[in-house]
């Protein structure tokens, strides 16, 4: 009898689904506050799930949802620096 192996899921904070751990992009915020993409999954930090669409980047900054997830407030500084990031 095989066995199933379980696929880790993630929430995107974005459009609040769940999905594979590996269509997800990380978000990091180090111990020492800077902001990050982390594509490895292993930097040291905080992290937040989203989808690689800007639809779901967007609507997360729009409903502050990137504050709750670091429990910090993020600077608008930083979400057009990872957008362009992510999208560019």
């Amino acid at each position: 009898m095989a066995t199933v192996k379980k696929i880790p899921t993630r929430l995107c904070i974005g459009c609040q689904e769940q999905h594979p751990k590996k269509e997800l992009v990380r978000i990091v915020r180090s111990p020492e506050g800077e902001f990050s993409i982390d594509l490895t999954g292993k930097k040291a930090g905080r992290g937040a799930y989203i989808c690689n669409n800007k639809e779901c980047f967007q609507k997360a900054v729009k409903e502050h949802r990137f504050d709750r997830s670091f429990k910090c407030t993020v600077d608008k500084n930083i979400f057009d620096e990872l957008e362009k990031q992510l999208f560019e």
